[in-house]
């Protein structure tokens, strides 16, 4: 009876480990001052000047937030709303509404603080897997901010 209840209770905490939120973060240093970074990544729809993923972004308006509407290079449309917004501190939080990436529950801050003689980078997510594996959300959501932050990289200068 016993190794039945443990056997039981091991199989329950594996199903509920994927039911974890997930936390994706990555940085990047920048050999410009923080405002000047900040002047390229500030605006909401900004995204679609930097990130090379990004055909176009259009900004639209819900319940007084600003969402952005992103239309990707290969295909696929990301809608996105800012949640939070610090100008001061540099950064802005957004959440995903609609999306074809294997994620739920998306939420994600992008910051800018000063680092040395430049600016450190910071993106960072929280989410759920949805239809694939948490490794590949991971992987994917990852791929997305090396990406964007290469592009920082090299507008901001």
């Amino acid at each position: 009876m016993r190794k039945i209840l443990t056997a039981t209770l091991a199989v329950a905490s594996l199903s509920a480990t994927s039911a974890l939120a997930l936390d994706v973060t990555k940085t990047t240093t920048v050999a410009a001052s923080p405002a000047a970074v900040w002047k390229t990544i500030g605006e909401f729809c900004g995204i679609g000047d930097w990130h090379p993923a990004v055909e176009k972004c259009v900004l639209s308006e819900k319940d007084g937030k600003k969402v952005r509407t992103l239309s990707l290079k290969g295909g696929g449309t990301i809608v996105e709303q800012e949640v939070a917004r610090d100008d001061k501190k540099m950064d802005y939080t957004y959440a995903i509404l609609e999306s074809p990436l294997p994620v739920e529950g998306y939420k994600s801050t992008l910051s800018v603080a000063h680092d040395g003689k430049g600016s450190k980078l910071t993106w960072t997510g929280n989410f759920k897997a949805k239809g694939a594996p948490d490794a590949k959300a991971e992987e994917v959501v990852g791929g997305i901010y090396d990406g964007g932050l290469k592009g920082i990289s090299d507008k901001a200068k």
